[in-house]
């Protein structure tokens, strides 16, 4: 029986999985385990395909962790691959996807000869109010807002929304080594109540972006979808691109998001299946052990 499927966006890379099928129960620990990249599968997140009732498809999303997110747009063009290889999904035949973030439209575009999928998906719409990401102080828009981190640096956040959190740092220069020094700090800032995925950004053309992520209860992301919908919304918001469809250049590739003018955001990206699996008997037992 095949327990598990493995994908992969730009290097982001999830397993998928029947949460009723599964016969266990997908604790903090478990999750751990699984996504352990010496003692288990090895991943960025699992997906969990679970039943609704006001979509095609259900979908809860672990961080290596142990904790939810809200929504991932890798994580949903990973699902699109796992759903199209199960037979559950076609090519160019629209799908709905319930997360706890909001109900996404999917399509999956096209196959290429060796497989590769382009995806594309609705992801909501972006809000840069400071209560939609749990910014302490009085509800407003930010809008390059000073931040100071307990290293004594002062970062400027832009923060968005789009049924998870998101804190865009605009940047001359991405110093790589700077950025991991600052960015869990920003992600466990106590004026962020839930915590927040990290984004530095610098705008280079009219319609591209280079960036780095730092997801929540992930770390450092080669790839990340709904960072890219925010990087692209708060860079369009604040005139640091004049074109509404922007290409967002990870160090896993590239992104494209439209932006649209009610601020609606539509991502496309490719995905590549990479295989499907089952667990040993012994991974069951200690799995088991961890419900």
């Amino acid at each position: 029986m095949t327990d598990f499927f493995k994908g992969h966006g730009l290097g982001n890379d999830y397993i998928a999985l029947e949460m009723e099928g599964l016969g266990l129960e997908l604790t903090p620990l478990a999750v751990r385990l699984i996504c352990d990249r010496h003692t288990g599968v090895g991943s960025d997140g699992i997906l969990a395909r679970v039943p609704s009732d006001a979509a095609d498809f259900g979908l809860r999303i672990f961080n290596p962790d142990g904790s939810e997110a809200e929504k991932s747009g890798n994580g949903l063009r990973i699902f699109a691959a796992y759903l199209l290889e199960g037979g559950y999904a076609a090519l160019n035949t629209p799908f709905t996807v319930q997360t706890p973030g909001g109900i996404v439209r999917m399509e999956i575009l096209a196959q290429s000869p060796d497989g590769v999928l382009s995806v594309e998906a609705e992801m909501g719409t972006a809000t840069f109010r400071s209560a939609d990401v749990g910014l302490g102080g009085p509800d407003r828009e930010t809008d390059n807002e000073p931040l100071e981190l307990d290293s004594g640096d002062v970062v400027h956040v832009n923060t968005v929304s789009i049924g998870n959190p998101h804190c865009v740092i605009f940047q001359d220069e991405l110093d790589v080594e700077s950025l991991r020094r600052r960015a869990p700090q920003i992600s466990t800032h106590p004026q962020f109540a839930r915590g927040v995925n990290v984004q530095f950004a610098v705008p280079v053309e009219p319609d591209g972006i280079d960036a780095w992520v730092w997801e929540r209860g992930a770390g450092e992301t080669r790839a990340s979808g709904s960072s890219a919908c925010a990087i692209a919304a708060a860079a369009v918001r604040r005139g640091m691109v004049s074109e509404r469809q922007v290409e967002v250049r990870m160090p896993g590739g590239t992104l494209h998001v439209h932006v649209r003018d009610d601020w609606s955001l539509v991502l496309r990206g490719p995905v590549e299946s990479v295989y499907r699996g089952t667990f040993s008997d012994g991974m069951r037992r200690r799995l088991e052990m961890l419900g």
